[in-house]
């Protein structure tokens, strides 16, 4: 392990909550428009399933999870929901309000905070957040901002690796080994989530 390795895994060590963005981390980024069942167009996303078995191991272990955009979608309301995530902020291109406003609800301090995100909107979250984390797919500023690069791209399993990276660097590796080894998985836990609309601007 190198020393920016060793660093990063002292922080993540400390983080109590993971947050993310949603459209390029948890999605590829691209957004696609069907016909609803009126004349109406709607938003759908694509999510990738090894995402989600790695936060809802977090989710296991006690460490909180949701989301922060811009976007307003009911595909990521419902993708929140069924991954136990706490706490689901949409229509927020400024982004250090929900931040502190979960903050306070948690009473939880930045150290505790790990956040992915992949555009400049992210950055000032990034660079308040304990642990900042960049799907390989980023905008460059956005990488110079991170602690960690992932070598996946959102939308494909970049938010698995830190989850990976996380639940190594707290110690429960050999009891998520456990898990695959007798095919006895904990479940799912689901607590109550706040979802908070703002104003509806569009990432």
């Amino acid at each position: 392990m190198t020393k920016g390795e060793k660093n990063n895994a002292a922080k993540a060590g400390k983080i109590k909550i993971f947050l993310m963005d949603v459209d390029g981390v948890l999605t590829d980024g691209k957004m696609y428009y069907i016909p609803g069942k009126g004349k109406e167009m709607v938003e759908f996303k694509s999510f990738h399933s090894l995402d989600g078995i790695g936060l809802r191991l977090l989710n296991q272990f006690g460490i909180i999870t949701g989301v922060i955009t811009g976007r307003e979608s009911p595909g990521t309301e419902e993708r929140a929901k069924s991954l136990g995530m706490s706490y689901a902020y949409q229509g927020f291109l400024s982004k250090l309000d929900p931040l502190r406003r979960i903050l306070a609800d948690t009473g939880l301090k930045p150290e505790n905070v790990a956040y992915m995100g992949d555009d400049w909107t992210d950055i000032p979250v990034l660079k308040m957040a304990g642990l900042a984390c960049a799907p390989a797919n980023s905008q460059e500023e956005v990488k110079t901002a991170a602690d960690i690069v992932t070598k996946k791209e959102g939308g494909m399993g970049a938010v698995r690796e830190v989850c990976d990276f996380i639940l190594r660097s707290q110690g429960h590796w050999e009891t998520v080994m456990g898990y695959v080894e007798t095919a006895h998985w904990p479940e799912i836990k689901r607590p109550p989530m706040k979802i908070v609309r703002g104003s509806g601007a569009k990432k």
